[in-house]
């Protein structure tokens, strides 16, 4: 995503970029630059707070990852909190309501053109929790959306808001991809989709994050666009077409985790959470060129309770 910049004595210019070749050639005084894909970096992160991130060792680990757009959640930080922590990158962001909680942000090496952060025209608990930006590569628009789905508990008003959000959701994703067909939403959402996604999954059927009614909005939001998806909770619906990137690389294989429990030996053992997602549009899911979870060598050099999800995409067509 790292325009290429004029060269005034150069019949040619090559700039290498992942693999990506992008050439530019001379006619008279001007150079035209040809517009061809390039491989652009996108990562998803629940930092668990930027400001505690950054000192355990983001930055580091950013300075190896090359990544264009970063999707963050868990920011608990102002706008300014934010521009400190990552000197350098372009930054929208969505604060909570409460101040320390939630908060969404998408930092990046390109501004986005376009940013929103309502999730619905109706009344639900979304702030700092959904953000869009659209960005322009080359010609190309790709949407993308950091969101954090609350956490949930059963039996309390907690549990309500995750419900709202996840309708809410149900909602805009159809209007999304209708809109914008090269659209990407990331983040933490919080709901563990099969028994492949949780290493514990006979112990948490009836806990917030694996109930089975929170697993039928997945099987809706990744069933066959169109078609009638009967829940693996018994709900009926309609399927919306989405594509689970980490799955489909991953293939039937239990996880890979992005989240471990601070219980126990959790991390050691990789008795894990796969609750971290790239869910894209089929168009935008055909141009995945290569994915993985970023998960920290050991417990001690983590910087965040959750991994970084990476995925570079094939843009600028």
């Amino acid at each position: 995503m790292r325009r290429i910049p004029a060269k005034d004595s150069i019949d040619s210019y090559r700039h290498e970029q992942r693999g990506v070749a992008v050439a530019a050639a001379v006619s008279g005084p001007e150079v035209r630059l040809a517009v061809v894909s390039r491989s652009v970096r996108i990562v998803s992160i629940n930092v668990n707070g930027i400001r505690a991130a950054v000192r355990n060792g983001m930055n580091d680990w950013l300075a190896e990852a090359d990544a264009d757009i970063l999707a963050i959640q868990e920011v608990r930080a102002t706008a300014d909190d934010l521009r400190t922590a990552l000197p350098g990158w372009e930054i929208v962001n969505d604060e909570a309501l409460a101040k320390g909680r939630a908060g969404v942000a998408i930092a990046s090496r390109l501004a986005p053109v376009d940013v929103r952060t309502s999730l619905s025209a109706d009344p639900v608990d979304s702030a700092g929790r959904w953000i869009e930006g659209d960005f322009d590569i080359d010609g190309e628009t790709v949407t993308v959306v950091s969101a954090y789905v609350h956490s949930g508990e059963v039996g309390t008003p907690k549990q309500e808001a995750k419900w709202g959000f996840l309708d809410a959701m149900e909602k805009r994703m159809p209007q999304l991809a209708a809109e914008r067909p090269l659209a990407l939403i990331m983040g933490d959402l919080n709901v563990g989709h099969r028994e492949l996604d949780i290493r514990n999954w006979k112990g948490n059927v009836k806990k917030a994050g694996f109930l089975p009614r929170e697993r039928g909005y997945f099987d809706r939001f990744l069933g066959e666009a169109g078609a009638t998806v009967t829940g693996v909770d018994g709900s009926v619906g309609t399927g919306l077409g989405w594509i689970d990137i980490g799955r489909r690389h991953a293939g039937e294989v239990d996880g890979p985790y992005t989240w471990w429990s601070s219980r126990g030996k959790a991390f050691d053992t990789d008795t894990g959470w796969r609750i971290d997602y790239h869910l894209a549009t089929p168009a935008l899911a055909e141009r995945v060129t290569d994915y993985r979870i970023g998960r920290a060598p050991s417990w001690d050099t983590r910087w965040s309770d959750h991994a970084p999800v990476v995925a570079d995409y094939t843009l600028g067509l």
